[in-house]
């Protein structure tokens, strides 16, 4: 059994990221979705950002890490595209991750990422959120650190493809994304 943390988008904690939860709970690992917003939820992607703005980075950030304070130090980060970058400010304080997922987003990856760290990154593509170039020149850097970087573009799909409650959902690109998330986690 592996634990994992998942991050919630700028959309705040819905049903979906619950979902994900189970499915993973019932794939046989222990999932916690910290609620960075206190029960807020936006209906829409411009109410998320000004959510976003108005908790302030900082604040979301000092969130994440008292929800975290209690958890194995091994536990899984990751996060739903604003997530992706709430796991990633937690990252270089919990060196002893058994691996990050990054879903719907690019993160910074810490100068004490450890050798062989099992990354795992799925992406659109186009997405207006991660600009092909921007991908590609963070990918470039990030294949020259020490982890096992894994990056799956998904043609076609939309920002947050694996949420079937917004028009971005794909559901050839989810089934994917699920069973490279699922392959990932019973390797460790």
């Amino acid at each position: 059994m592996t634990t994992v943390i998942l991050f919630h988008s700028v959309y705040g904690q819905r049903p979906f990221e619950r979902g994900v939860a189970e499915r993973l709970t019932v794939a046989g690992h222990q999932v916690f979705t910290p609620d960075l917003y206190e029960g807020r939820v936006a209906s829409s992607i411009e109410e998320g950002f000004a959510l976003k703005e108005e908790i302030g980075w900082s604040t979301l950030c000092e969130r994440a890490e008292r929800a975290v304070a209690d958890l194995p130090a091994d536990a899984v980060l990751g996060g739903f595209s604003m997530g992706a970058a709430v796991a990633a400010s937690l990252w270089p304080k919990r060196p002893e991750t058994a691996g990050i997922l990054f879903l719907h987003s690019i993160a910074e990856i810490p100068a004490n990422a450890r050798r062989g760290l099992p990354v795992q990154v799925h992406l659109a593509d186009p997405d207006i959120f991660e600009p092909a170039d921007e991908v590609a020149a963070w990918r470039a850097d990030a294949e020259r650190t020490p982890v096992a970087l894994e990056v799956f573009i998904y043609p076609g799909a939309g920002h947050i493809y694996t949420d079937a409650t917004l028009a971005d959902y794909d559901s050839e690109a989810a089934r994917l994304t699920w069973s490279r998330v699922e392959r990932c986690l019973a390797a460790l």
